[in-house]
């Protein structure tokens, strides 16, 4: 798997993760749409610390700098 995220796009998956996070823990968050989002979230932080994004592999995106040769 190549790299395709950035340190801003990874860092900003952590903090909406952690926000949801946050949410659920103070219970402003219930029912299925908790459950959805915690999966989000869980997805969100391990796509972050792999910085690969299938999603982005899919369409051909990259966030991440380019290496110069």
């Amino acid at each position: 798997m190549k790299k395709n995220m950035g340190i801003a796009d990874r860092t900003i998956r952590v903090i909406v993760a952690a926000l949801i996070g946050v949410l659920y823990v103070t219970n402003l968050l219930s029912g299925t749409w908790a459950i959805v989002l915690l999966v989000l979230a869980g997805v969100f932080v391990l796509t972050s610390l792999l910085a690969f994004c299938p999603l982005y592999a899919l369409f051909g995106i990259s966030t991440c700098p380019m290496k110069k040769a």
